[in-house]
């Protein structure tokens, strides 16, 4: 969906329509060029998620974190605050289904409308966004109190050593 909608934003709105002219509504015109250079962009977009998604789909969080502050030395502050969001990702698909369920059990359907599905999407976002800050507050609270804030070194359970997939990655 992504990728479709970045194909099809950058042959719209195409500083220039260049090659022959495939579709003319009025002040919209589509080019042969524009249309290629469109989903170019969009084929971009898709090769650049399903390389984010299989490196991170093969790599645990938990060695993520630990090599990150080990080996890029990076704050141990942002690498545990990304650590815990990544370890909250599920919840966010199982809170989608709880609140579409849950919707869906109150009558709040979109129907075959688009106009609707797309205030229902965005409403599901919303209330989706909100919960997710609200967890996100509990957890930094349950994190500060824990000592997770303070200015201490810390120290590593797990020592993580470079190896050929971690330059791979890197690569």
């Amino acid at each position: 969906f992504a990728a479709g909608a970045v194909a099809a934003a950058n042959t719209v709105f195409a500083a220039e329509q260049t090659g022959t002219t495939l579709l003319s509504l009025g002040p919209l015109e589509i080019g042969a060029g524009a249309l290629t250079d469109g989903v170019a962009i969009g084929l971009r977009v898709c090769v650049a998620a399903t390389v984010g998604v299989l490196g991170f789909a093969t790599t645990d969080p938990t060695d993520l974190a630990d090599a990150l502050t080990q080996q890029l030395r990076t704050s141990p502050r942002f690498t545990i605050g990304s650590l815990a969001a990544l370890r909250m990702l599920p919840l966010l698909g199982a809170e989608w289904r709880q609140i579409t369920t849950a919707r869906r059990a109150r009558g709040m359907e979109g129907g075959r409308n688009p106009l609707r599905r797309a205030r229902l999407f965005a409403s599901t976002m919303f209330t989706l966004l909100v919960g997710a800050m609200r967890r996100a507050g509990r957890l930094a609270a349950a994190m500060d109190a824990r000592g997770f804030d303070s200015e201490m070194p810390r120290t590593h359970a797990r020592v993580q050593r470079m190896r050929a997939p971690d330059w791979l990655l890197l690569a």
